[in-house]
């Protein structure tokens, strides 16, 4: 792999996270000599937006735009790295083809998350783990990604012993088309028509659903399966104890949680959000005097997991709650698989 100015393809560019992916590699001006725009042959030609300036003229279309090309086995045959933004089938078909070249997938569907010869990062928890991997790296669900961000900070001041996390996943988490039908409904809702339901099994507007993913035998959805799974082998902790409850609501973007921590030990809550404001990609927002804390509605299309709420949970010996939002288009996949390959160049 070229490691100095490497060809990427984002592969699904024209999905909601692939034109994320995009944006991102624009804004953080990733050093590629090439960028490729790759989906199905319905929407090959169309011109997705990439404004490089400090690469201008480099790229296919060389005005600001890149013109999506067909995927197909050909078009990886120079790419260094692939961002796959594309679900979990074609992402399986294409690490076969890639496997005896020196491509990188990065790939953001649930395909390999749990495989045990393929690294699932979140670069500011578990970086080195991308020294491991053998031409696949999984990028987690995003959920999982905003919350072991904040617990591997706090993991720093003492040992954790279970964690309980509500989430409010906001209906981009479901896609495009998802966002638009939470548009619909909602035009559909006040116009006092019937509420049109493709995306989701009930109406997202003015309601929530208590069920992502399909239920498991033991009563929790594998969404609620992945996050337990996932945090652990993301913070090498195999046996530490989770319980998870996720909730899809009325929001177009940004997920929140609603998480309590116990610990080995008591932590003053002032010291944790110290550390926490001082961590890399966490911003704390927490004035409860002044109605200060973060929300999804304020916080779409930016990078960070913010954190507010931060107090003693007072049920345990040694225990702490917060509420966290993230953008998951941003961190919760485009900007952390843009990071994975951020640092597959050092």
């Amino acid at each position: 792999m070229n490691k100095k100015e490497p060809v990427v393809a984002v592969v699904g560019a024209t999905g909601a996270v692939g034109r994320e992916m995009l944006l991102v590699l624009a804004q953080r001006r990733f050093p590629a000599s090439c960028v490729k725009a790759l989906a199905s042959a319905r929407s090959v030609g169309q011109r997705l937006e990439f404004d490089h300036p400090a690469r201008q003229g480099t790229y296919p279309s060389g005005d600001g735009y890149l013109l999506v090309e067909e995927l197909t086995p050909s078009s990886l045959d120079d790419v260094d790295i692939a961002l796959f933004a594309a679900g979990s089938e074609l992402a399986r078909t294409y690490r076969s083809l890639l496997q005896q070249t020196e491509t990188v997938l990065i790939d953001n569907s649930s395909a390999f998350r749990m495989d045990t010869d393929v690294p699932l990062v979140v670069p500011e928890v578990n970086g080195l783990d991308v020294q491991l991997h053998q031409g696949l790296i999984a990028n987690p669900n995003c959920s999982t990604i905003q919350l072991v961000i904040v617990l591997s900070q706090l993991a720093k001041l003492a040992p954790l012993t279970r964690v309980v996390c509500s989430t409010y996943q906001a209906a981009s988490g479901a896609g495009a088309a998802a966002m638009q039908e939470l548009y619909e409904q909602t035009r559909q809702y006040l116009s006092g028509e019937n509420l049109t339901i493709e995306r989701f099994n009930h109406q997202i507007a003015f309601n929530c659903i208590p069920q992502i993913d399909v239920f498991l035998s033991d009563g929790f959805t594998k969404e609620e399966w992945k996050m337990v799974a996932e945090t652990r082998k993301i913070m090498h902790l195999p046996a530490l104890a989770l319980a998870m409850t996720c909730v899809r609501v009325p929001v177009l973007r940004c997920h929140a949680e609603s998480v309590n921590v116990e610990f080995s030990q008591h932590i003053e809550p002032g010291v944790a959000r110290e550390a926490l404001a001082q961590a890399p990609g966490i911003a704390v927002i927490d004035e409860p005097s002044a109605q200060t804390y973060p929300m999804p509605g304020l916080l779409a299309g930016t990078d960070d997991v913010y954190i507010g709420r931060l107090r003693k949970d007072h049920s345990v010996p040694h225990g702490l709650a917060f509420w966290s939002v993230a953008d998951q288009l941003r961190k919760g996949a485009a900007l952390n698989a843009v990071q994975i390959a951020e640092l597959l160049l050092i």
